[in-house]
């Protein structure tokens, strides 16, 4: 679809006879006119669905992993902390990590 042509000349000779003659226009003239443009929407990022497993890892206390246990052998991962614990001064701790799993 073809544009209408402005003629700037005859804009410009209008607006400086409305100066003259002390006339102010307040209404903006068609060429003066910006069209209002309408914000494009973000495309969200679709996200890679990420799966994660759980382990229970046994930490010293400069939070260096010392073993990992699986998450339902809690009760060995406590054992193996309380034992690290007594034979070393520094206290160990478990505590869960998760892991990616890759396919």
């Amino acid at each position: 679809m073809a544009r209408k042509v402005v003629n700037r000349r005859e804009l410009r000779e209008e607006a400086e006879a409305a100066e003259r003659l002390g006339i102010t226009k307040k209404a903006a003239s068609p060429a003066t006119k910006t069209a209002k443009t309408t914000k494009r929407k973000s495309r969200a990022k679709v996200t890679k669905e990420v799966r994660l497993k759980a382990f229970w890892g046994v930490f010293s206390q400069s939070l260096t992993p010392v073993a990992m246990f699986e998450y339902a052998q809690k009760k060995e991962a406590q054992k193996k902390a309380d034992e690290l614990s007594e034979s070393k001064k520094s206290p160990h701790f478990i505590q869960i990590v998760k892991k990616v799993i890759e396919e």
